[in-house]
């Protein structure tokens, strides 16, 4: 089974940064660094807003608690959004490719 985690990041260079370090490490297979996204939101009390880069990773449904939580250590912000989920279909090809994944393998 494969899984998706989607993560925002204050800009492009944070995003390629960790994206690429979790996939040297082996944790996702491939990360889809989507562009801007305005993000409005309550946080302490206070409301904000922030143009932030959303990214999309794709990896292996029995790596998802772990990949999120390395990508949670890695994030820059203190309290990282980062969502994953396990998805209920994917294509023959694509689920062999995400199910080689082999994190400390390298």
């Amino acid at each position: 089974m494969s899984a998706l985690i989607y993560c925002p990041f204050p800009n492009r260079e944070a995003a390629r940064a960790i994206a690429s370090q979790l996939l040297d490490e082996e944790w996702i297979a491939c990360a889809n660094v989507l562009g801007e996204v305005e993000s409005l939101y309550q946080w302490e009390g206070e409301r904000g807003q922030a143009s932030e880069v959303a990214v999309l990773l794709k990896t292996n449904a029995s790596l998802l608690d772990r990949a999120v939580a390395r990508l949670s250590d890695l994030h820059p912000y203190d309290v990282p959004a980062v969502l994953g989920w396990k998805c209920d279909a994917v294509g023959g090809e694509a689920a062999a490719w995400l199910s080689k994944l082999s994190p400390g393998s390298n």
